[in-house]
């Protein structure tokens, strides 16, 4: 497949009406027609995501990306998504952010430069690192990340398939050093019957991580010092409220959410779960749900005619500043470039990291359900 293209910007945007951008994207999207696939996370906007060809979680649209024949994939999401769609697709096919500024700051928390030193500190505990731990990132996490992973013999996780993941993981070796997110690690081990007392914090701040030699260890789990500022809002004092007014609500939220309120919770899944979830549930239920505000309204909106009754755990406001970057006039000055037969804001993964990368992710495809 020739993708026809006679530049590559990099290009700021003015925002637009909006009717009009959505005009402007509909007809670029014609014209463009099977050479393009729009990925959206379901935590855009509704004006960026009510044009995407496909939506769903990181695993779900990371394999629509693998499995796509479009000369461009346009992913409204973050940076570290889009990077994982031009590893996982053709050196032909082109991988595009509509704004380059789109980030994820869990993401942010861990770098290779700190990986690397923590790596070689617990090899100074433990002997050689590599035959004692294996080194698991979520996918939210920069591309030169997955590679450490790939080289390291590790894996990568998503919430969706995080269980699969660490019980892999620990078929290989004796330890996890598990990052960006020190939630998902936790939760997630202790239903598997990992031991709160069995878990430490990698504070990548500190010597060592802040740890003993003895706390390391006696450690299953190291959790990177991470975490997501949107699910940081949750507290269990919300469920309590919630549950006190409304004794037969239902309480659901995703796994980076804090361990005491995924304890508290009824459900504790990934997006698509809890999407899931809401979407088989009785009508006439209440729902209490600890994710990103955009998705929860997204669920409230659709299901009001059942009279499900959705709600976002937090009594403020808290959207994701990077997930909510991309708008409508950004999405259409990207696809109108294309259909001029430029390419803007391309993400480029360097050949050597995108194959190392590469080696972790197709672990993670082989386990994951």
């Amino acid at each position: 497949m020739n993708v026809a293209v006679t530049a590559v910007e990099i290009k700021p945007f003015a925002p637009q009406n909006d009717e009009a951008c959505q005009q402007r994207i509909r007809a670029a999207k014609e014209k463009l027609g099977d050479r393009l696939l729009i990925l959206g996370h379901h935590y855009q906007r509704e004006e960026v995501f009510q044009h995407a060809d496909c939506s769903g979680d990181s695993l779900k649209l990371s394999r629509m990306a693998a499995a796509s024949n479009a000369d461009y994939i346009v992913f409204c999401g973050v940076h570290f998504m889009a990077e994982v769609a031009d590893i996982l697709t053709r050196p032909d096919q082109v991988a595009i952010l509509p704004d380059l500024a789109a980030g994820c700051s869990m993401a942010d928390m861990a770098n290779l430069a700190k990986v690397e030193k923590a790596w070689r500190e617990l090899s100074q505990v433990l002997g050689n690192a590599d035959e004692k731990i294996t080194p698991v990132t979520y996918i939210n996490s920069a591309a030169d990340l997955k590679a450490f992973c790939g080289r390291h013999n590790g894996i990568i996780c998503t919430s969706t398939n995080a269980k699969n993941v660490l019980e892999w993981s620990f078929s290989q070796r004796e330890k996890i050093l598990f990052f960006p997110d020190q939630h998902l690690g936790r939760n997630t081990a202790f239903t598997m019957g990992v031991g709160l007392d069995e878990m430490v914090v990698w504070d990548f701040d500190l010597p060592m991580g802040g740890l003993t030699e003895d706390e390391i260890l006696n450690a299953k789990m190291i959790l990177w010092k991470g975490f997501c500022s949107v699910h940081q809002m949750f507290h269990p004092e919300h469920v309590d409220r919630f549950l006190e007014k409304y004794p037969d609500g239902k309480v659901i939220s995703h796994p980076e959410s804090s361990f005491e309120v995924c304890q508290k919770s009824h459900y504790v899944g990934s997006t698509e779960y809890i999407i899931n979830t809401i979407r088989d549930a009785e009508p006439n239920t209440r729902w209490l749900v600890a994710t990103e505000l955009n998705l929860v309204n997204r669920l409230a909106q659709q299901y009001r005619h059942e009279n499900k009754i959705v709600q976002f755990m937090a009594p403020t406001v808290s959207m994701c500043s990077t997930m909510f970057r991309i708008n409508a006039s950004q999405l259409a000055d990207v696809l109108e470039s294309l259909v001029d037969g430029k390419v803007v804001n391309q993400i480029k993964v360097a050949p050597q990291e995108a194959e190392q990368a590469l080696l972790a992710l197709n672990r993670m495809f082989e386990v994951s359900p």
